[in-house]
């Protein structure tokens, strides 16, 4: 079942969004050459709390951290640690914060220094497809328009689409119904109404869309270790079209 949030709701959303959205500029601002993961991930952990918020992602089936920092080959719910980021790595951060009962959710991809062509050619159709995605979110459209959206902007630059981790709706739970692929048929799926809250997350690799879980039982990577980018938004559907709830407030 999907659920359509109140506007009361929808306004603790907004504040767990713009919580997010903090946090993501803090660690942008933070980013460099021999920060480690879990430096990045104790600076977001302590804003969110000051915040009042609680981190969504600690605890949750038992992951350790506060954000998922995945560097590289690493897709998703890369485990902060003692790694240390170097020059022309890119570093892809999920951030969820919980605020009063609900979620906001949001990852982006970020370069570490300069970083190469195709890596910054990476990261710009990866966003450009998200965004695309949101485009198409709208009341009585169908959801699979909006995955269609996504997987046409990544496969005509070149690159793979991974669809074995999906996006998802988002409130009192961090993962709701509906799934959202980032592929699939136009004019398919159940239609959008106002109050639905998704979370649209394109995940991208330079090379084939396969995927593969390390030791850790959390940390995904591309199977042949090409570059992957990761970037999503909390984003309500509203009467007039959409709001993106994860974006900074000037």
């Amino acid at each position: 079942m999907i659920i359509c949030k109140s506007e009361v709701e929808l306004d603790l959303m907004r504040e767990a969004g713009r919580i997010v959205a903090e946090t993501h500029r803090l660690l942008a601002r933070a980013i460099r050459p021999n920060i480690t993961t879990k430096e990045l991930d104790q600076i977001a952990e302590e804003f969110i709390r000051s915040q009042g918020a609680i981190p969504s992602f600690k605890g949750y089936n038992g992951f350790p951290g506060s954000i998922c920092a995945s560097v590289n080959e690493e897709l998703v719910h890369g485990i902060p640690g003692p790694r240390k980021l170097v020059e022309g790595d890119i570093i892809s951060i999920d951030i969820g914060a919980q605020y009063k009962g609900y979620h906001g959710d949001s990852a982006w991809t970020y370069p570490v220094g300069e970083i190469s062509e195709t890596a910054r050619r990476l990261l710009t159709v990866t966003e450009e497809s998200l965004y695309r995605g949101i485009a198409q979110a709208k009341p009585d459209a169908r959801l699979y328009t909006l995955s269609h959206a996504i997987q046409t902007c990544i496969e005509d630059a070149g690159f793979s689409v991974v669809i074995e981790y999906v996006g998802h709706g988002i409130g009192t739970d961090l993962h709701e119904e509906p799934q959202i692929p980032n592929y699939g048929i136009p004019d398919k799926g159940p239609r959008l109404k106002p109050g639905m809250v998704l979370a649209i997350e394109p995940m991208v690799v330079v090379g084939e869309r396969f995927v593969q879980t390390l030791e850790d039982d959390w940390t995904v990577v591309t199977s042949d270790r090409t570059l992957c980018a990761h970037f999503e938004h909390t984003v309500a559907i509203t009467a007039a079209g959409y709001e993106i709830l994860t974006l900074p407030r000037s």
